[in-house]
């Protein structure tokens, strides 16, 4: 499992899949995405991207899952462009893994509290 802010992933979807592999990487939670809409993806060597984004800002975040881990997908939750979880129904139990973009420090207190809350009501 791991963690990675990739300012943007316009050309290096296949890039992440290499590194995945490279690195036996099974989950892999991805900030600062730029792609709009809330889908799934195939972006090859059997990694499944789920993302959601609301513009091209760089606020979106994604969630990349290995080939052994695509079965055990049971829900995907898109709370808002900053915030997503993915439920893993595995043979060991279930996970709940959350990618998180937090509010910048030049965002309006408005929308810190709302994200915060937003946050809060995920996990």
């Amino acid at each position: 499992m791991g963690t990675l802010n990739v300012g943007t992933i316009t050309g290096r979807s296949r890039k992440v899949a290499d590194l995945m592999k490279r690195r036996r990487i099974e989950v892999l939670c991805l900030q600062e995405t730029r792609w709009k809409g809330t889908k799934a993806k195939e972006i090859g060597e059997g990694v499944k991207l789920f993302y959601n984004g609301e513009d091209t800002k760089r606020n979106g975040v994604r969630i990349a899952i290995a080939e052994s881990f695509e079965d055990s997908v049971a829900t995907v939750q898109r709370i808002s462009d900053r915030i997503m979880s993915l439920l893993l129904d595995t043979k060991e139990g279930y996970w709940t893994v959350i990618s998180v973009y937090s509010s910048q420090t030049g965002c309006p207190e408005h929308d810190k509290d709302e994200f915060y809350l937003a946050l809060e009501e995920a996990i």
